[in-house]
């Protein structure tokens, strides 16, 4: 079997749900003849036809409408948006309508979606194609926030995405999109919304990131191994609800955390989870929760973007922060 990347993945999903389901609808910006900005659905068009790949005019806000009134017909649209910091003209839609239509009909109706969103930087691209503000769709009641951050959870991932009943902002982090390949069987077997991975498993500390973020939460566990302290490396995947019960199970065995993403620190998702560690296991913490994030500024131009990204090292000295704290020592 050929190893495929991320991006392929997605591809691949997108392709197996196409044929297994009449009802999904796949459309946006680029996405039919020229397969998407980043050919994430390249193909597509030319296999399932231009009436189930749609390309559309250069309108977010009517992109996020259009796929509100075909779910609530009966359709499961999938929306791409070219870049998340094109998402924001459709915020109304989405916010207003999507996220509220099963509450709002009591129930009635759901509200298929899946808003595909290519997001994060390290691209060298210009700070409305580097967004990272996935925290402002988790705060948002109705919406379900996935991210993944491997070829296979990519795909089985996405295919959770489409079948779920109700809408899911699918975070695609694009620095990731061709950095590595798996094995990928295209079985159509998808993987559990609202659970956390547990990637790597260690007893000394807990280390929590998603996206691209993983890539340095990863190589910071590997060197700290080489040190002979055993980091638990937890991937939530699922942003929002977010399954806090593997979080609180890690720190039963490590009792220090370290949460680890690249968008802005004030009000992030790192604050939230370091806030429901403190409300649901401050009794098992050893030393305060420590964030690895993105600066409380736009992103950067590509001289300094690499100077924005949270790296390895920024990540091994929060854990040895943590570690460290109240000065014992890691053992």
């Amino acid at each position: 079997m050929a190893q495929i990347t991320l991006l392929e993945a997605v591809n691949q999903a997108l392709a197996h749900e196409l044929e297994a389901d009449p009802k999904v609808v796949v459309f946006g910006q680029d996405v039919g003849v020229n397969g998407g900005v980043f050919r994430a659905t390249e193909g597509l068009q030319k296999t399932f036809g231009p009436e189930r790949v749609l390309d559309t005019p250069l309108a977010e806000t009517m992109i996020a409408g259009i796929a509100v009134g075909m779910a609530a017909q009966g359709l499961r649209p999938v929306a791409e948006f070219q870049f998340m910091g094109f998402i924001y003209p459709g915020l109304d839609h989405i916010l207003n309508h999507a996220a509220r239509y099963r509450n709002r009909t009591r129930g009635r109706l759901s509200c298929p979606i899946v808003y595909r969103a290519p997001f994060g930087g390290g691209i060298h691209a210009p700070e409305h194609h580097s967004e990272s503000t996935e925290a402002i769709f988790a705060h948002i009641p109705g919406l379900r926030v996935v991210v993944p951050s491997s070829p296979a959870r990519a795909y089985g991932l996405l295919l959770a995405a489409i079948r779920d009943p109700d809408p899911v902002i699918f975070l695609e982090p694009k620095r990731i999109y061709r950095a590595a390949k798996q094995e990928v069987p295209d079985n159509g077997e998808a993987l559990p919304l609202d659970r956390c991975f547990v990637l790597r498993e260690g007893t000394d500390i807990t280390l929590i990131s998603w996206g691209a973020s993983l890539k340095e939460t990863l190589e910071a566990a590997e060197q700290l191994a080489e040190e002979g302290i055993e980091a638990e490396v937890i991937d939530p995947a699922t942003l929002k609800p977010l399954d806090i019960h593997t979080v609180i199970d890690s720190l039963e065995k490590t009792g220090r955390c370290v949460v680890v993403h690249e968008a802005a620190r004030f009000g992030g998702l790192g604050a939230e989870i370091a806030a429901q560690i403190g409300e649901y296991a401050f009794d098992l913490l050893k030393a305060p929760v420590q964030r690895v994030t993105g600066y409380d500024t736009v992103m950067p131009y590509y001289q300094l973007e690499n100077s924005y990204l949270p790296d390895t090292e920024q990540v091994l000295t929060a854990a040895r922060t943590a570690l460290d704290y109240p000065g014992e020592g890691a053992k």
